[in-house]
This record gives structure tokens, C-alpha cells and sequence, in this order.
């Protein structure tokens, strides 16, 4: 504060509408977390709030009466002490009053009223100190209350804090969107496996063993056809490349198998892409072999193409695209990307008998290295699942992040620009052209390629920091983790930090630099935010790995959907959004995981009344090819190219090596589509030891080729210590 005291009015004007009320206005900035709730005006409800000041890292609380009569009385700064705090609240006189207690930043308040009604709104952890873990099932508690006991005042309290839809309690049919294609695809599922588990088990073990047959298919290709070797290398690293991306979106809401179908529908636009590449080459009149063919063509029409299935998603999954986080995006368009990559090597290698194709190093394969006789780099190409990636990031952020302003808009053009004068590059040295000296200067300027895989990884973790904070604003909907958030000490100093710098950024500065000024100083906040989340969901999924592969799976369908809901709660800004699954069902799977987990929700004033995170370094370790020239053998063809040239070879093969060839398709796509979702069915141990051929579809129906880590995760974390329940504590 400034030497000169602050009058009351000045603060209840900062965070309140009346006396007995926050203002709407404050409590939507910075996506506070807001819970009333009716507690004794006692001893336990003020060691609550100096416990939620502590949370928040201060040392000191702001304190006044709201009343118009006590306008001009100055705040008082009470230390975190529970008898100094009581003390004051006594010397008002025996009548009781309401009064606010409020941090130096403004950031969280406690609004304490005369009767039992009292609100608080801040950040997660300040409201946890007060209310419990469970916030939302406080929530519904007060709007219970609210419904059954009626009045004036908590009736307008709970509609005021959108704790119940008083008007709707009799409505046939609730309020809000309907479902989408996905969430009726996913509810017929699970109807079949309630309602039919003896056929869904057969489908799953015909699964399984359809999905191990189409890798022996695979293998045993090369035997026959020996160019069609290079499939299961190509297949092998797309799933590399895919999960080199997915782990480390820790706040990603799509599975990995669906982006693995993503890659099976990017796969399959190869051929419609290189349609519409013919047909624009033939309207221009041009070669599809020359310059402008391999360049402004291809390049134009694959850039473009290759963002379809995020186009697709918009209209069968409106829904599911806003319950999207802003790694999804990257995720997705990577995926597409990977896709379409995979069925270009493919066929370039199958076609021209090439070895590996678009090797390039360990991490994030799948890229192209041009150089000349004398082993100068020609051209650096990251890889369609990169450049695509970048801009499906750029989306992402904008999209999510429109809260911090329109300049996020200004990404996708730049990633946009990037991708397509990389992949221009590479396609003009191929066609013996060169970059306009123009855009070959825009092109350096962006990296020239070798930069493009680091923009990825520094959007990636930018997409996931800025998830986990719109996730943290969603804590009113969103069923608590098990257990108490670790790392607490980190987020108080950070928070503390924070309040302690935003009360020297002066009010009369630009706005601009007071924005930057303000982002700057919670930079921190957000950090630890993440680190603990992150830290959070890799505690809980240890402990339920000890339970078994059955708990470690339905884990991870929770903190998934999860995700999800919160991601959607917080995207809506106040918007009818449909939950999937519906609020119940996922309050019910958070209290069910808690119980096997051995932990429950507690903590707060109203509970009793009512592994670090790895950090992966990325690289981009392209090999020297040693070719260049558009018809050089083995040269990577855009969409037109290589779809003639694979009609080529397949017009040189006899019946049954046609055979073979369609065989290796069928697998590759079925190996991408199927099988690699997590298991939902587990065989008992001892089941399985008593008769172990009785067991075999059960076996087959959770280990696909694609669900063999689950189950290796899911053995491996049987012999994990007994020390790892003690990761979290209740």
C-alpha cells in the first residue's frame, strides 16, 4: 500500500458491487475461482483465511468494513495471525458486521457477512483453504441450500455466483448443446460393453490378432517384394514421431490413438491432393515435372491440404473442437502432417526402390537434407508432421489464448509463412530452381529450416503452460486430482512473487507496458502452476500403476477427459458448453478413482460442515543425402509425383505381387487405425495362471500390437515400492 492509508470505499469499490457482494466484473478478470458458502462466523473460519493468505504467499491481508457508514474508515493491514485478525474484527463492537479481507494485489478476497454467508474468489489455492479441495461439490452444496431453503439471500447469491439455474429446476430437458458424432460413436460404445461384454470381448481378441497378423504381413512382404520393405520402417516411424510430440503435451485432451487415425485420414488425402494437383496443372498448361508444378503448385495445394482434418473436426465435432486445448491443435495438425509424410515415403520408396525413406535422425524423423556432389547443404526440409505441427500450434495458441489479446493472430500467418517457404525451398532444388532472392531472405530470416523443428518445441511448451493456466481458471466445474497438490511451497513463493511486484507496476503507465509489465511478473505463477499439475497427474498415475494395469488405464481416461471438461468450461466464458461425460458421471469417476486410490478430497473450513516432469531437448540431425535434381532416384515427390509414380510400379508387377502390395496398405492403415487405444478389459493374474488357454482372447483383446506399452507400463508399475503411495497425501 501507499504511505497514506486507503479509505475503505477505495478498496470495496476495487472488489465489490454492494456490501454483500463481489463485483462480476472483478471476479471475470483473470478467471477467478468463486465459491459461496455458509459457514459460523468463528475462530475456524479466520485460521481459514490466514491459511488461504499463506497459500497465496503474503504476509500481510488487507481488512475493511463494507458497509456505506464505515466508507471513510482507513484499511487495515493485518498480519497472518489468527488472534491479531480476531482481535480487530472484536474491537468493531459486539454487533456483527460485514467486513472484506483482501490481498495487496487484489488478486483473491473473502467476503464475510453479518449472517453465515460468506464468498470467496482468487486462484485455486486460496479458495481450497476455505472450502475444500472439492470445490465444485461445494458449489453444488450451496446451490442446494440455495434451492431448498429459499430467501432472498441466498437465492440471489447462488444465481449471482452461477452456483444453480434456480429458474430451470423444473425443466424437462436440460439446457445446452446436444451431442455431436463423437460423443454418440463413444456412448454406443460404452452400451456395448455394459450391455454385451461377451461380444465386445470376441471383437477385441479378432482385434488383436488381426493386428498381429497384419505385422507378420508386413515382415513377411520384403520377402516377396523386396521394395516393400520400406513400409514398416516408414510405419514405425510416424508412431515414433507421434509420441515424440504426444508425451510431452501433458495437456493434451485427444488420445494418441485418435491421433493415430488422424495420420491413417492424412494418409489417405494423398490421393485427393494429388488430383487437385493435377487438375491445377493442367489448367495452368504446365508440366507437372517442371518448376512450377514441383514448386508454387504442390506447395500451395499440400500446405493448404494437409490442415483438412482440423476444417473436418469443425463440422463432425463442433463440440469436441472446443473442448480442444491449444497443444491439440499442434497435435492433430502434426498428426495429419505425419499422415500424409508417411504415405509420400512411402510410395516414393516403394516405387523407386529406395532404402529408408525421410530417415533423417532419432528425434522428429521424417525430414529431408538436400546437398550437392561436394556435400553442401542444399536444403533443409523438417518434415511435413513439423511444418504442419508449427501451424496447427500457432492455431492452437491463438484460439485458446484470445483472452491475451488479438496479436496471438499474428502466429499462424508467420507459421504459415515459415512452413510454406521451407517445403518451397526443398521442392525448387529438386526442380534445379532456386528461392526469389526476396523470399530467400524471409526464408533465412525464419531459419531456413533448421530453426523449424526448435519453433516447434518452444510453441509446444508455450501451448502446454498456457493450458494448464485456462485449465486452472475451470477449478469451479472441474472434480479435484486425488490428493493434495504437491509442490505447494514452490506456488507460494511464486504467488507471493507476484503480489509483491504487481503493487509496484504504477496504474498510470501505458497500457500496453502495464500488460506486459503484468505478464511478465505471473510468467512465474503460470511455471509452477504447470510443474505442479504436471507433477500432480504423474503422482497419481504411480500410485494407481501399484493398484495395477486396470487402475493405471482408467487413470488415464480421467485425467484426460478431465482435461477436457476443464478446457471447455474455461473456453466457454460463460456460454452454454455440453460437458462429455456429463458432470456426474465425472464427479462419480473422481470420487471412485480417490477411493482406490487410497485418497479423498479434504481441507478447507467447510470440509467438516458440508515425479518431475521431463524436459525433452529436441535436435535436428538430417543425414547428407548426397542426390539433388527432381529425378534423381529416391528423391522425395510431392502428391502428383509420387502417385504416378506408384501407378507405374504397380503396372510392372505381376498378380500376386499386386497382391502383396494391396496386403501391406490394408496393414499399414490398419495398424493405424485400430489397436492402439488404452485397454479398457483386463485378465485376472489368476485367471490367467489357473487356465491360461481359456485366456487367450482376453490377452489378445488388450495387447494389439499398438497397446503393448500399456501393458508393459501397466506390469512395470506392479513393482513399483510401496513408498510411492506416499506421494500425495490426503
Amino acid at each position: 500500500m501507499e504511505e497514506q492509508a486507503m479509505l475503505a470505499r477505495d478498496l470495496v469499490l476495487r472488489v465489490c458491487a454492494g456490501a454483500t457482494e463481489l463485483d462480476p466484473q472483478w471476479i471475470r478478470a483473470d478467471g477467478k475461482v468463486t465459491t459461496p458458502f455458509l459457514v459460523p462466523r468463528d475462530r475456524n473460519l479466520i485460521r481459514a483465511i490466514v491459511a488461504a493468505g499463506r497459500a497465496m504467499g503474503v504476509d500481510r491481508l488487507l481488512v475493511c468494513r463494507t458497509r456505506p457508514e464505515y466508507s471513510y474508515d482507513p484499511v487495515t493491514e493485518v498480519p497472518l495471525d489468527t488472534d491479531t485478525l480476531i482481535d480487530l474484527i472484536r474491537g468493531w463492537g459486539p454487533e456483527p458486521t460485514d467486513f472484506l479481507v483482501c490481498v495487496e494485489d487484489f488478486s483473491a478476497a473473502v467476503l464475510v457477512t453479518a449472517d453465515e454467508l460468506t464468498v470467496a474468489a482468487g486462484p485455486a489455492d486460496f479458495v481450497r483453504e476455505l472450502v475444500g479441495a472439492d470445490i465444485p461439490q461445494a458449489r453444488v452444496h450451496f446451490g442446494n441450500r440455495a434451492r431448498v431453503e429459499g430467501g432472498p439471500v441466498l437465492t440471489r447469491a447462488a444465481l449471482l455466483y452461477n452456483c444453480a439455474d434456480i429458474g430451470a429446476r423444473h425443466a424437462r430437458n436440460p439446457r445446452g448443446p446436444g451431442p455431436d458424432l463423437p460423443e454418440r460413436l463413444t456412448r454406443r460404445g460404452d452400451r456395448a460393453r455394459e450391455r454385451s461384454p461377451r461380444a465386445v470381448s470376441a471383437l477385441r481378441a479378432l482385434r488383436g490378432a488381426w493386428g498381429w497378423l497384419m505385422v507378420v504381413a508386413l515382415l513377411v512382404s520384403p520377402l516377396f517384394v523386396p521394395s516393400l520393405g520400406t513400409a514398416l520402417p516408414a510405419l514405425a516411424t510416424a508412431f515414433v514421431l507421434l509420441f515424440q510430440l504426444a508425451w510431452p503435451a501433458r495437456s493434451r485432451t485427444v488420445s494418441f490413438a485418435t491421433l493415430l487415425r488422424v495420420a491413417a485420414l492424412g494418409a489417405v488425402l494423398l490421393w485427393p491432393l494429388a488430383l487437385a494437383e493435377s487438375a491445377v496443372v493442367r489448367l495452368l498448361g504446365v508440366d507437372p515435372y517442371g518448376v512450377v508444378g514441383y514448386t508454387y503448385v504442390a506447395v500451395a495445394v499440400e500446405e493448404l491440404g494437409k490442415l483438412a482434418p482440423l476444417l473436418l473436426l469443425g463440422l463432425v465435432a463442433r463440440r469436441r473442437l472446443r473442448r480442444l486445448a491449444a497443444v491439440d491443435f499442434l497435435l492433430l495438425a502434426a498428426a495429419s502432417g505425419a499422415g500424409f509424410q508417411l504415405a509420400e515415403h512411402l510410395l516414393t520408396g516403394v516405387s523407386t526402390g529406395g532404402g529408408r525413406p525421410g530417415a533423417g535422425g532419432f528425434l522428429l524423423p521424417g525430414g529431408s537434407t538436400v546437398t550437392d556432389g561436394a556435400g553442401t547443404v542444399l536444403a533443409v526440409f523438417s518434415g511435413h508432421a513439423v511444418t504442419t505441427g508449427l501451424v496447427g500450434a500457432a492455431v492452437g495458441l491463438a484460439v485458446v489464448g484470445r483472452r491475451y489479446g488479438a496479436w496471438l493472430w499474428l502466429l499462424p500467418p508467420i507459421a504459415f509463412t515459415t512452413a510454406f517457404l521451407e517445403h518451397l525451398n526443398l521442392n525448387a532444388v529438386l526442380a534445379n530452381a532456386a528461392l526469389h532472392p526476396a523470399s530467400g531472405f524471409v526464408h533465412g530470416l525464419l531459419g531456413g529450416g533448421v530453426l523449424t523443428p526448435w519453433l516447434l518445441v518452444v510453441l509446444l511448451l508455450c501451448a502446454v503452460a498456457m493450458d494448464y493456466r485456462t485449465i486452472g481458471t475451470a477449478a469451479e466445474s472441474t472434480p479435484p486430482l486425488p490428493g493434495r497438490p504437491p509442490l505447494p511451497g514452490l506456488r507460494r513463493r511464486a504467488r507471493g512473487r507476484s503480489v509483491a511486484m504487481r503493487v509496484r507496476i504504477p496504474a498510470d503507465i501505458a497500457p500496453l507496458f502495464r500488460r506486459l509489465a503484468l505478464s511478465w511478473v505471473d510468467l512465474p505463477v503460470t511455471f509452477a502452476t504447470t510443474l505442479s499439475t504436471i507433477v500432480h497427474e504423474f503422482a497419481v498415475s504411480a500410485i494407481a500403476a501399484r493398484r495395477g494395469p486396470g487402475a493405471l488405464c482408467d487413470t488415464w481416461r480421467f485425467l484426460r477427459l478431465r482435461r477436457a471438461n476443464a478446457m471447455a468450461e474455461a473456453r466457454s466464458a460463460g456460454r452454454p458448453w455440453r460437458s462429455h461425460p456429463s458432470q456426474e458421471e465425472l464427479t462419480r469417476q473422481a470420487r471412485s478413482l480417490a477411493r482406490r486410490l487410497g485418497l479423498a478430497a479434504t481441507g478447507g473450513v467447510t470440509a467438516g460442515t458440508a515425479s518431475l516432469a521431463a524436459v525433452t531437448a529436441y535436435a535436428v540431425a538430417a543425414p547428407a543425402s548426397g542426390w539433388s535434381g527432381a529425378g534423381a532416384p529416391g528423391a522425395p515427390a510431392y502428391a502428383f509425383v509420387a502417385l504416378d509414380r506408384i501407378q507405374l510400379w504397380l503396372g510392372s508387377l505381376t498378380g500376386a505381387e499386386t497382391a502383396w502390395a494391396v496386403i501391406v496398405l490394408v496393414a499399414v492403415l490398419s495398424l493405424l487405425v485400430s489397436g492402439n487405444g488404452v485397454p479398457h478389459a483386463h485378465p485376472r493374474m489368476r485367471e490367467f495362471l489357473r487356465a491360461p488357454t481359456a485366456n487367450t482372447g482376453a490377452i489378445l483383446g488388450m495387447l494389439a500390437p499398438g497397446q503393448v506399452g500399456y501393458a508393459l507400463l501397466g506390469v512395470a508399475g506392479l513393482l513399483l515400492p510401496r513408498r510411492v503411495d506416499r506421494l500425495l497425501v490426503r
